[in-house]
């Protein structure tokens, strides 16, 4: 395949519509006869619902139903959860409360009236008498609590699971030193800059549903919301029209999404409801939320011997789809770029009166990261050796892949000594931390950190997901030679119309802008999985390849009829069926198939092909990312003054694209890093609760970004390609860290917990604290 487009710096092709605001989203579709519904939530943590009065709301103006947990418990279905674990806990999640809340932001009631402001106003109608009950927020306190949040279960306990290879104990016995630090990863918001909404149409004399859904996921949200209302699937289409962005957020079926199905079949009228900040920091899943104590051992040259890590893993009230699962990735990726012999994982997760934690962009990958980075710097610092040292002496070299980890993975291909290199030079490594011995007796407070990275992507083999790991896609050459890619990816911000029309437009030969690519709408587009897990392209992409291949040969035999040629015989270059100075092109073989005036006897008319790509592993980009930063000694500030990533994400189809992915999570980053943090108080109340309050990085706090990559193709895809929507994320808070970690050395510091905060380090600096 010649490529005129893969590997080009093309423009998304996406962009003109949504620049000059002609995209639609979820709120921008209005449906005559429309109602508008909005959500009653607690404002306890924990407590039983004695009563609830709905009458005043019933007769407020403009309301045209109210409903409540007893009016849909018996005929609505659970929350789904995805995730099966050995001895795995999972509560009765209902679409709203009946007789218990379980965390500030549990929906309790649903107002339908005819417009949003109607329905809020009536929800300071309703009233509920609770009796309120002691809340279990700590995380690694919430498995000895005597407070059981599910009483059934005796104990708030949600699951425990070792894993890991190795005799752990005798790998720490034969260490000469053994470093232990205690690491938290706060719960983060995702704030997707559209928050989640779902508009749902009954048509009666069909009987059929639709919803429009902000969603990652539309033919999984399909399934399951068709049985929780105990619908026929066919009955029911969903369309993710545009999505203003997800971050796993809305990798999930929420509550919401099949309750307003279910109030459009009672009504007959559509009904809207959008999702306010408030709501969306409450009530859509948080991120981390981890807990952990490393253990680590090392011999004097710095060589790894063991690793343990015992981790409290906050699950919330409930568990989503994938909540369960999260802490499992952490334990799969702890062995990072580094050859371990043996790792052990305890992982304790935990009930507490909190949203569910699931899938933020990484999604246990950055917490695994952040674990074996700041462990390999501590062991630098316990050595006296340069935390590049450390990290170089125990990486596998290229000639060992795939590689095996004591985590029971096969990382399919890396170079990680390649990234690190081509990353201090461009850092010029050496001489940063010459300027950081002189900037030190200047007074300056100068950090600098890194963090090598590996993750797992490509998510995956149907063997090891929940919902099944393959990917669709359908190509269809139009009778005017116009192209159409369906695919079962559902993008939501990551580019895919554009890299697949160029992924298309090689293959095919033919113009970009001839190519049409549809997702996210289960009446059009055949069954896929979605958009999550740096999956689109790798999975999605390598099925748009293989339904590529396919069109092309039945293409084949039709041009060898039309020219009277062996299709053997048959050279396809530049969009032309070509032999013997005989020629047609791939618009004229449409065409012809499309009028079946003069087709073999033994093919069907039309020219398109389907096909879906089952991966036989997973992928795993790496990386190095180095920052510099300072600490300004008046105000606690800090400043990251260089930034440096090299990404290594196998074989690029669009640089831009990459790119964009790649400032994203580095800012998300930045974040988690240095601002962040979901506040509960000891009461359960989230105490940063809306963007006042929750940090969220501007603009102005970003540095200058210098981005590179080395390119190592994957053998698990044709393609080559690896993914890359959640490196950002995950190989950049380790490395912010531990700049911040290394300016505070000469203070004794030898690890904060995130976020750090300007006050925690004025104090530092200015030993007040």
């Amino acid at each position: 395949m010649a490529e005129k487009y893969v590997g080009q710096r093309v423009k998304r092709t996406e962009d003109p519509r949504l620049i000059q605001g002609l995209g639609h989203y979820v709120d921008d579709i209005k449906l005559a006869d429309m109602l508008h519904v909005a959500f009653l939530r607690s404002m306890y943590a924990h407590a039983r619902i004695t009563s609830i009065d709905t009458s005043e709301a019933l007769h407020a103006p403009g309301v045209v139903a109210v409903y409540t947990g007893q009016d849909v418990s018996s005929k609505i279905g659970q929350v789904p959860c995805g995730a099966a674990l050995p001895d795995l806990k999972v509560p009765d999640h209902r679409v709203l409360a009946t007789d218990k809340v379980y965390f500030v932001g549990h929906p309790i009631a649903a107002v339908v009236a005819t417009d949003r402001y109607a329905a809020r106003d009536a929800i300071d109608l309703i009233i509920v008498d609770y009796e309120e009950l002691p809340a279990v927020i700590d995380v690694e306190g919430a498995a000895s609590n005597s407070t059981v949040i599910h009483e059934h279960f005796g104990d708030n306990i949600a699951y425990k699971l070792t894993a890991g290879e190795g005799d752990i104990e005798a790998a720490l016995a034969s260490a000469d030193h053994v470093v232990k630090q205690r690491l938290v990863h706060q719960r983060l918001a995702p704030i997707a800059m559209e928050p989640r909404g779902v508009l749902a149409r009954y048509l009666p004399g069909e009987k059929e549903l639709t919803l429009w859904s902000s969603t990652q996921i539309p033919h999984l949200m399909r399934t399951q919301v068709a049985i929780m209302l105990g619908i026929p699937e066919n009955k029911l289409r969903v369309i993710a029209p545009e999505v203003g962005g997800g971050f796993g957020s809305k990798l999930n079926v929420y509550a919401e999404e099949a309750l307003l199905g279910w109030i459009a079949m009672q009504l007959a009228r559509p009904v809207k409801w959008i999702e306010t900040r408030r709501e969306n920091i409450q009530a859509t899943i948080h991120g981390r939320g981890q807990v952990g104590y490393i253990e680590i051992g090392c011999k004097n040259d710095g060589t790894i011997t063991g690793l343990r890590y015992n981790v409290f893993a906050d699950m919330g009230a409930y568990h989503q789809l994938l909540t369960p699962a999260i802490p499992t990735l952490t334990g799969l990726m702890l062995s990072g770029c580094y050859k371990i012999p043996a790792i052990q994982m305890n992982t304790t997760a935990v009930f507490t009166n909190k949203m569910a934690t699931d899938a933020y962009r990484g999604a246990g990958r950055p917490e695994a990261t952040h674990v074996i980075e700041r462990a390999m710097d501590m062991v630098a610092a316990k050595l006296k050796m340069d935390p590049v040292e450390v990290r170089r002496r125990n990486f596998p070299t290229p000639e060992e892949f795939p590689f095996k980890t004591a985590t029971g993975l096969f990382y399919d291909s890396g170079n990680y000594v390649g990234a690190l290199d081509k990353a201090l030079e461009m850092a010029d490594y050496s001489k940063l931390r010459k300027d950081q011995a002189a900037a030190r007796k200047d007074g300056k407070i100068i950090g600098v950190g890194v963090s090598t990275y590996v993750e797992i992507c490509a998510i995956g083999p149907s063997a090891a997901t929940p919902a099944g790991g393959w990917e669709s896609a359908t190509v269809r050459v139009e009778p005017t030679g116009k192209v159409t890619v369906l695919t079962g990816a559902s993008p939501h911000g990551q580019g895919q119309e554009t890299s697949f029309a160029q992924i298309a437009a090689d293959a095919l030969g033919v113009d970009l802008n001839d190519i049409a690519v549809v997702h996210g709408d289960t009446a059009i587009v055949q069954y896929g999985i979605g958009t999550f897990g740096s999956r689109a392209t790798a999975v999605g992409g390598t099925a748009l390849v293989l339904a590529l291949e396919e069109l092309t040969k039945k293409a084949t035999r039709f041009a060898a009829h039309l020219l009277e040629a062996e299709p053997e015989s048959l050279q396809f270059e530049d969009g032309k069926f070509s032999t013997d100075g005989k020629s047609v092109s791939i618009q004229e073989v449409a065409l012809a198939a499309h009028l079946a005036r003069n087709i073999p006897a033994d093919m069907d008319p039309g020219l398109s092909a389907t096909r879906f790509f089952e991966p036989k592993n997973f992928t795993f980009p790496f990386g190095t990312h180095i920052v510099v930063s300072e600490i300004d000694r008046d105000t606690g500030d800090v400043k990251l003054t260089k930034y440096v990533a090299v990404d290594d994400c196998g074989k690029v189809i669009n640089p831009m694209l990459v790119e964009g992915q790649i400032h994203g999570g580095i800012v998300q980053s930045i974040g988690q890093a240095l601002y962040e943090e979901l506040v509960y108080d000891d009461q359960g109340q989230l105490v940063t609760g809306t963007l006042m309050d929750y940090a969220v990085p501007k603009a102005a706090m970003i540095p200058w970004l210098e981005l590179d990559r080395t390119e190592t193709p994957s053998p698990v895809n044709p393609l080559g390609v690896k993914g890359v929507g959640e490196a950002g994320t995950i190989g950049a808070t380790p490395a912010i860290v531990n700049s911040i970690v290394d300016a505070l050395s000469p203070f004794g510091i030898t690890h904060l917990d995130m976020p750090l905060r300007p006050e925690l380090l004025w104090k530092i600096v200015n030993n007040a604290g």
